[in-house]
C-alpha cells in the first residue's frame, strides 16, 4: 500500500489516510456563524475521501477575526452549526478538525475580493491587538500592544474555544501559530519588541505559544490529537528562522503537541519567497528528523505521486493540501486511481467508479 493511503492512529483517533484538507478562509460567515456554504464546502471534501478535514481558522474572539466574514467560536451560539459540520464530516469517514486562531495585528481586514485592506473603525472595523505596537503595513490601522492582563484574557479565550470545539464534536484541534497572526507575531523578533517576560529572548518569545497550548490542554482531552501550525521561517534574515522552529518543536513535543503543521511566511508584507512545488517540504523534514515529532507538509503539493514520495522519503507524516482541494474536492479518489489503490467511495457515487 502506498503511504498516502496508509492509515495512521494518533492517541485515540485513527485517520484512514494521510491526506489533510488544510484550513482555508472562506470569508463567508456573518458574526462568526458558519452556514450552509461551510457545510457544503467542508462536507464535499470529506465526501471526496480526505482523512482529516479542517475548518478555516475559527476566531477565539470577535476582535481576533481576520475579517468580518470569518467563522468564530467565541460564543456558545456558534456551536450548533459547527456541530452539524463536524458530524457530517465524520459520517463520511473523515476526521473533523478545527483550527483555533487570533489574527492579532492582521485583523479587521476586508475579504480578498474586496481588496483585503483593513477596515476603518468608522466603517465597522475594530482596534487591532499585537505583542507590540508595530503595524503589519504602514497604511494599516494603529496597533495596540497587549497588556499582561489582555494576554491572560486571550489565553482564556483559547481555553474556552477548545471547550466549545470539543462540544461541537471535533476530534482534532490545531492552534494557528503561523502566517503572521497573533501567536506568530509573538514568536518573531520582527513583530515582538516587548521588554517583559513575553519578549526579547527566544524563551520569552515562545512563552505565549506554550501558554496557549497549555490553556487549550486544560479543556482538550489528552486522548485527542493536538496540532500546531507554524511558519517555519519568516524568509527574512532578521526574523524567525528554521533553527528557531526546530528548537520550538522540541518544546512543543515535550508539552504534548502531537503534530507540527509546517508552513512559512506571512509576517512580512514583501518577503522574497522562492515558491515552487513542494518548497516548504524541507521544513517538515528537518523538524521531523531533528525532533522526532510528527509533521505535516504543505505548499504546492498537487500530484498524487509527489505527495506519496514525500511520505516515502520520510519527509513528513501528513500531506496538507489547500488550493488543490479548491480545484478538486475529490483529489483522494483520483489519487487512489493514480497510485493503484482501492479506496471506498460513497455508495451514492459508486456507479461512477
Amino acid at each position: 500500500m502506498s503511504l498516502l493511503f496508509q492509515p495512521i492512529t494518533i492517541k485515540n483517533v485513527s485517520f484512514k489516510n494521510r491526506i489533510v484538507v488544510s484550513p482555508m478562509c472562506q470569508y463567508s460567515a456573518n458574526d462568526g456563524f458558519a452556514n450552509d456554504w461551510h457545510l457544503v464546502h467542508l462536507g464535499s471534501r470529506a465526501v471526496g475521501g480526505a482523512g482529516l478535514v479542517f475548518t478555516e481558522a475559527a476566531a477565539v474572539s470577535a476582535e481576533g477575526r481576520i475579517s468580518p466574514a470569518d467563522i468564530g467560536i467565541w460564543k456558545d451560539e456558534h456551536i450548533p452549526m459547527l456541530q452539524r459540520i463536524a458530524a457530517f464530516i465524520e459520517q463520511q469517514g473523515a476526521v473533523p478538525g478545527i483550527q483555533l486562531a487570533h489574527a492579532g495585528r492582521k485583523a479587521s481586514c476586508r475579504a480578498p475580493w474586496e481588496g483585503g485592506m483593513q477596515v476603518p473603525i468608522a466603517e465597522g472595523g475594530w482596534p487591532v491587538l499585537a505583542p507590540s505596537a508595530i503595524p503589519f503595513k504602514e497604511t494599516t490601522l494603529p496597533v495596540e500592544a497587549l497588556t499582561i492582563l489582555q494576554i491572560k484574557e486571550v489565553l482564556q479565550q483559547f481555553k474556552i474555544a477548545a471547550k466549545r470545539a470539543l462540544t461541537a464534536g471535533f476530534k482534532v484541534v490545531e492552534i494557528h501559530a503561523a502566517h503572521g497572526y497573533l501567536i506568530h507575531q509573538f514568536l518573531s523578533p520582527i513583530s515582538n519588541h516587548r521588554t517583559d517576560e513575553y519578549g526579547g529572548s527566544f524563551e520569552n518569545r515562545i512563552r505565549f505559544l506554550l501558554e496557549v497550548v497549555q490553556s487549550v490542554q486544560e479543556e482538550w482531552p489528552s486522548d485527542l490529537p493536538l496540532f500546531v501550525r507554524i511558519s517555519a521561517t519568516d524568509w527574512h534574515e532578521q526574523g524567525w528562522q528554521l533553527e528557531n522552529s526546530v528548537a520550538l518543536a522540541h518544546h512543543l513535543k515535550r508539552i504534548g503537541v502531537d503534530v507540527i503543521d509546517c508552513s512559512s511566511g506571512g509576517n512580512i508584507p514583501h518577503a522574497q519567497i522562492p515558491v515552487a512545488p513542494g518548497y516548504q517540504v524541507p521544513f517538515a523534514s528537518t523538524i521531523k528528523k531533528e525532533t522526532g515529532i510528527l509533521t505535516g507538509a504543505v505548499g504546492l503539493i498537487t500530484m498524487a505521486a509527489q505527495a506519496n514520495e514525500i511520505l516515502e522519503q520520510q519527509f513528513a507524516d501528513f500531506i496538507f493540501m489547500a488550493r488543490e482541494f479548491l480545484r478538486n474536492p475529490y483529489f483522494p479518489m483520483h489519487a487512489a486511481k493514480v497510485l493503484n489503490e482501492e479506496m471506498p467511495w460513497p455508495k451514492q457515487y459508486e456507479r461512477a467508479k
